[in-house]
């Protein structure tokens, strides 16, 4: 018996998990199950995480999750449970499988099957925001090396443990040339290693587009964490409905496994919703905990049932005569009724009981050490009712020897010195103070006493980014229009 903890969730999140759990015990998964509460009630009971102490040490201890949708109350400033679980259990990479079962599913790609394989820790979901002023919020963007190769590698791997031809890679590094382009170069150099897989990127709008245009044009695609979140459900939705989107969250120790799809409460304890998300995700684990037999043979269960025409209603067409529209128990049982059948037009579900599970623990790159030179200070200020030349004309008369006033940006525009008239300004500015000797640079103690003759002159600060070379090369960007 695996020990494997399970969440039923909010919404129709015990209705689908209740159906699932029925799935798997009558098809003869061998598991331990514990179950612990999380989402909603636990938001409301004053926890703003979403997930008690004791629900920590049961995944902990089993290292496998198996979890419905949550709901998320609005306002009150609480964390996304599933961000949380994914940071703080180390699950970097989201895997998600997007396959049409055209005809009995109808979908305008008949021949679409991607896997897509999204990082899962860092970028705008690391969730660090700001309001710096009255008009103008923040969220950071964090991509790092080895987070970038940690997925690209378990992309590649994936590809290769599953007989895949081709690795796609999505980013938006003509824009965002430092944390895009390291995605973007890592990619590059990880796939030197894997001859036998084509490679190919896409910056992430005409990619996303081609996704829903000619989705068999794609294998495997590897991107970051919001660009995936995206086209995963403009996949799935493709392909058939974001109902019958499973997917994984694995790292080094622990995994997830979930639908795609929200809790939906306004279908809740209605009978109505669609297992098949949370399914697809449980036969995923079953893969995972070493039982892929019983994966395979509950996915053959669920196709036949599908080329049955038995379909809930969010799959329902009514152009099929054969078609019937049933509800969560009773698809639950149709699928049950068929275990130990296989479809017959739809391709049938296998294992290799000698596969290998793709490898989640990587040897990363060793970076050779760069210099790094501090050369200037971007001093972000509030600031009403002032214009770009009267803003910079102030700083240039306080600027301390040894620095000088580069340029001042707003909403990451170039307004000061020589640019053009009437560009439209928020309160808060950008300021570049850069070193007068390039080459040797700079103190943080000059940044210090530059702050300090702003605080004199009553300018108020809100937040600085320092700005270093790397061996000689620029570690920050340019304005535009610079």
């Amino acid at each position: 018996m695996t020990p494997i903890t399970v969440a039923y969730g909010d919404g129709i999140g015990p209705e689908i998990m209740t159906a699932t759990l029925e799935i798997l015990k009558a098809a003869g998964a061998q598991l331990a199950i514990e179950t612990i509460e999380i989402g909603e009630k636990v938001y409301l009971s004053g926890n703003t995480s979403g997930i008690k102490p004791e629900a920590w040490e049961s995944l902990q201890r089993t290292k496998v999750f198996l979890k419905s949708p949550i709901t998320t109350p609005f306002g009150g400033g609480y964390k996304s449970l599933n961000v949380t679980v994914r940071k703080t259990l180390g699950l970097y990479a989201n895997v998600r499988p997007c396959q049409a079962y055209t005809p009995f599913v109808p979908s305008r790609f008949p021949k679409m099957d991607v896997v897509i394989v999204r990082e899962n820790e860092e970028d705008l979901y690391a969730g660090i925001e700001y309001r710096l002023t009255q008009d103008v919020f923040e969220s950071l963007k964090l991509i790092s090396r080895p987070g970038s190769e940690k997925i690209v590698r378990y992309a590649f791997e994936y590809a290769r443990q599953n007989g895949r031809k081709k690795v796609s890679c999505f980013i938006k590094d003509n824009i965002m040339k430092l944390s895009d382009g390291i995605f973007h170069q890592v990619f590059d150099e990880v796939g030197v290693e894997y001859p036998e897989i084509e490679k190919n990127s896409y910056i992430i709008d005409i990619g996303a587009a081609r996704l829903a245009d000619s989705p068999e044009i794609f294998d495997v695609i590897v991107t970051s964490n919001l660009y995936g979140d995206i086209i995963s459900d403009i996949a799935a939705q493709i392909s058939g409905s974001v109902g019958i989107g499973g997917s994984s969250n694995i790292g080094e120790k622990c995994a997830m496994f979930e639908a795609i799809h929200g809790s939906a409460p306004d279908i809740s304890g209605k009978d109505l919703a669609n297992p098949s998300g949370l399914l697809l995700s449980a036969i995923m684990m079953l893969e995972h905990i070493g039982q892929p037999a019983i994966g395979a043979k509950i996915k053959n269960a669920w196709l036949k049932t599908l080329e049955d025409g038995i379909h809930t209603g969010d799959i329902h067409s009514t152009g099929n005569a054969n078609e019937r529209k049933v509800g969560t128990t009773e698809f639950t049982q149709a699928i049950i009724s068929r275990l130990g059948q296989v479809p017959a037009t739809l391709t049938v579900a296998t294992y290799n009981p000698n596969a290998k599970p793709v490898p989640t623990h990587y040897e990363l790159t060793t970076v050779i050490h760069e210099d790094k030179t501090l050369v200037g200070s971007d001093i972000f200020l509030d600031c009403e009712d002032i214009s770009p030349d009267d803003l910079g004309s102030k700083l240039e008369a306080v600027t301390i020897p040894g620095l000088k006033l580069q340029m001042i940006s707003n909403r990451g525009v170039k307004v000061y010195p020589n640019a053009i008239k009437d560009i439209f300004c928020t309160n808060m500015w950008r300021c570049r103070f850069v070193a007068t000797d390039t080459k040797n640079g700079i103190s943080h103690t000059q940044i210090i006493a530059q702050l300090q003759l702003l605080q004199i002159q009553g300018i108020d600060f809100i937040k600085t980014e320092n700005l270093y070379n790397y061996n000689g090369k620029a570690g920050y960007s340019l304005a535009q229009g610079q």
